[in-house]
């Protein structure tokens, strides 16, 4: 029984932290796109503008368009290319999911930030129920991890092997098919998808699952790639997991 509603309360802890970031993706995307899409026209505008002047402007206009431009980047506009880029939206559902699960496991890249009033509370209010609820779901799943941990020891103690020697042998298996899912399989598929070299693959899952996040390198983010439609949130999902197996080690 007390296995069943463990099961159970797990179940729960899980269903409601999913729920919890797709119900936060849904407003931070509500809040944020039409607010995204106005910058985008302006952006738009001031590059024609530009076009159409280049020629004879005076120094202190073409400073003011310097401003202006690195204003737009800095907000993740950048207006490169034809008019498509006015139309794919940095808060489409799956940016949202991904920005939602950057901000409750403290990554926080800085690459995507709420930009209007709305955004920017309900992001304090998201963050400060989502971080706890977080470090909580994270201690869950490295709990039901060690228990795996755990069964693969009482298999090696009943084959006649010392305590020490089977601390010793969970550990590296843990470490080492860790850094193999974690590590290294995901930067091959970094540098398939972003164009990366397989160092920069490396760079980046390590800043990212310690929770750095410098914001230097980030996913899904270079203009004129074209990435599949739930990249985003795959990597997302790969960060939760990521983290649970980092607070796995340290409970190791």
């Amino acid at each position: 029984k007390a296995m069943c509603s463990g099961k159970l309360q797990t179940g729960l802890l899980v269903a409601s932290y999913f729920v919890y970031l797709l119900v936060g993706a849904a407003v931070f995307q509500a809040l944020e796109r039409t607010a995204e899409k106005q910058e985008k026209i302006a952006a738009a505008q001031m590059k024609e503008a530009f076009l159409q002047n280049f020629t004879h402007l005076t120094v202190a206009e073409m400073e003011q368009f310097m401003k202006n431009l690195t204003e737009a980047i800095q907000n993740g506009v950048y207006p490169v290319g034809n008019e498509s880029w006015i139309e794919d939206s940095n808060w489409d559902f799956s940016n949202s999911f991904f920005f939602a699960g950057t901000v409750v496991s403290t990554i926080g890249y800085g690459t995507l930030h709420p930009k209007t009033t709305g955004g920017q509370i309900f992001c304090v209010f998201f963050a400060l129920f989502g971080i706890p609820l977080n470090i909580v779901f994270l201690h869950h799943v490295g709990k039901m991890l060690s228990l795996l941990c755990k069964k693969l020891g009482n298999y090696l103690y009943e084959k006649g092997m010392r305590q020490k020697k089977i601390k010793f042998l969970t550990l590296l298996f843990f470490l080492s098919t860790g850094i193999l899912v974690f590590l290294c399989l995901p930067s091959l598929f970094f540098q398939i998808t972003e164009g990366w070299s397989y160092s920069e693959g490396i760079y980046f899952a390590f800043i990212t699952l310690s929770t750095i996040g410098f914001g230097d390198y980030v996913v899904g983010k270079q203009p004129g790639r074209n990435y599949f439609s739930y990249y985003r949130s795959l990597v997302a999902i790969w960060i939760l997991f990521g983290l649970a197996w980092i607070a796995l080690l340290f409970n190791l």
